[in-house]
C-alpha cells in the first residue's frame, strides 16, 4: 500500500490524535470509540508502511515518519475543507487566524491585543482557545492553530523537542508576584521578603503544591522558592476563583505579573525580594515558514500589547 491509499477520515483522526496526545482524548473529541480510532490509525500506518506513533503509558508521541505524515495530513485536510467551502458557495477565510493561549494570558493581554487589532484591521477574524502548553504545541504541529502564546520557566527550554523546531519569540520576561489579601499584615508594604512567606496558607492550582507554573499558569500556587513544604489551604483551577479566595482572606497565591492589572478589589499584588529570582517568559510560538498577513498582524498586536504592559525585557528571538 501507499500513503495515497489513506482515507480522509484516517488523516483527520491522525491529526486529532497528534493534537490531543492520546487515543482516548481524540476519540472523545471526535465522538468515536477508541477502537474505531485505533483502526483508523492502523489503516494509516499500513498505507504509510511505517509506525506513525510511539505508544507510551502516558500517551503517544509521533515517530519521525509520523511527523512527516502529520505535516502532509494537516495540509490535505485544510485544502479539502477549503474546497468544500468553495463548492458550498461560502467565502474563503484568508483573514482568519487561530490563536491559542494559556490561562493568564487570556485575562488581559489577549483581549487588549484583539481590541487593538479590531480597531486597525476589522476585516481580520481571530478565533481563540485556551489550553496548557503541551496541548497548544501539539495543535500548532497539527495545523489547527497558527499562533500560540506559551509560558516558560527557567531554564527556558524549547516548548518541545520535535522537528522542525518551532519559531519562538519572547514577548516579555517578568518576575512572579504574590497576591495578598488587602487586609493582611503583609499587604502594608510595597514588596515582600521571601522570609515573610514562611508559614503562610496558600491557594494553588490542582496538582500543584509549590510549582511556579511553566506553561499552564493555573498550576501556580505556593511561592516556588520556598524551602519548606507549603500548606495548601485551597485548590482551584480558575484564576477568578483563586483571586476571590485571596480577597476573602483565605490565603496567598503566586501570580504572573500580567495579572496585576486585573485583580479584584481586596487584593494586593506584590513583588518578592530575597532568594532566587523567579522569572517567567511570555512566548509567541508558530510553525516555521512564512506567515499569512493576518497572522503577522495579530503577532504584531500581541507584541505591542506585551510591550505596553510595562514588561521588563525587550522581545528577543529564542534559538
Amino acid at each position: 500500500m501507499a500513503l495515497t491509499d489513506a482515507s480522509l477520515t484516517a488523516l483527520r483522526v491522525f491529526r486529532e490524535v497528534a493534537e490531543r496526545g492520546t487515543l482516548t482524548a481524540a476519540a472523545t473529541a471526535l465522538g468515536y470509540t477508541q477502537s474505531a480510532v485505533s483502526r483508523q490509525i492502523a489503516a494509516l500506518e499500513r498505507a504509510a508502511g511505517a509506525a506513525l506513533l510511539d505508544r507510551r503509558h502516558d500517551g503517544v508521541r509521533l515517530t519521525p515518519a509520523g511527523r512527516i505524515v502529520l505535516r502532509r495530513a494537516a495540509a490535505v485536510v485544510q485544502q479539502v475543507d477549503a474546497g468544500a467551502r468553495e463548492l458550498a458557495g461560502l467565502p474563503d477565510e484568508p483573514g482568519t487566524v487561530r490563536l491559542g493561549w494559556f490561562a493568564s494570558a487570556g485575562a488581559d493581554l489577549v483581549p487588549r491585543a484583539l481590541a487593538a487589532l479590531r480597531a486597525t484591521h476589522p476585516a481580520i477574524t481571530v478565533n481563540t482557545r485556551e489550553g496548557p502548553t503541551p496541548v497548544l504545541v501539539r495543535a500548532l504541529r497539527a495545523g489547527t492553530l497558527e499562533l500560540a502564546l506559551l509560558g516558560s520557566a527557567p531554564p527556558f527550554r524549547p516548548p518541545d523537542t520535535e522537528t522542525p523546531a518551532l519559531e519562538v519569540l519572547t514577548l516579555s520576561e517578568r518576575g512572579l508576584r504574590v497576591a495578598v489579601p488587602a487586609g493582611h499584615p503583609l499587604a502594608r508594604g510595597d514588596y515582600l521578603d521571601v522570609a515573610d512567606l514562611h508559614g503562610q496558607r496558600w491557594i494553588a492550582g490542582p496538582g500543584s503544591a509549590a510549582a511556579g507554573g511553566a506553561g499552564d499558569s493555573t498550576g501556580m500556587g505556593a511561592w516556588p522558592g520556598l524551602d519548606e513544604r507549603p500548606e495548601i489551604a485551597h485548590s482551584a483551577r480558575d484564576w477568578l476563583a483563586k483571586l476571590a479566595l485571596v480577597a476573602a482572606g483565605c490565603g496567598l497565591t503566586t501570580v504572573p505579573a500580567m495579572l496585576e492589572s486585573v485583580v479584584p478589589p481586596g487584593v494586593r499584588v506584590l513583588p518578592v525580594r530575597g532568594g532566587p529570582q523567579e522569572q517567567r517568559r511570555l512566548l509567541l510560538a508558530r510553525m516555521p515558514g512564512p506567515m499569512t498577513e493576518a497572522a503577522a498582524r495579530l503577532a504584531e498586536a500581541l507584541r505591542e500589547a506585551a510591550l505596553a504592559s510595562g514588561d521588563e525585557a525587550a522581545p528577543v528571538r529564542v534559538p
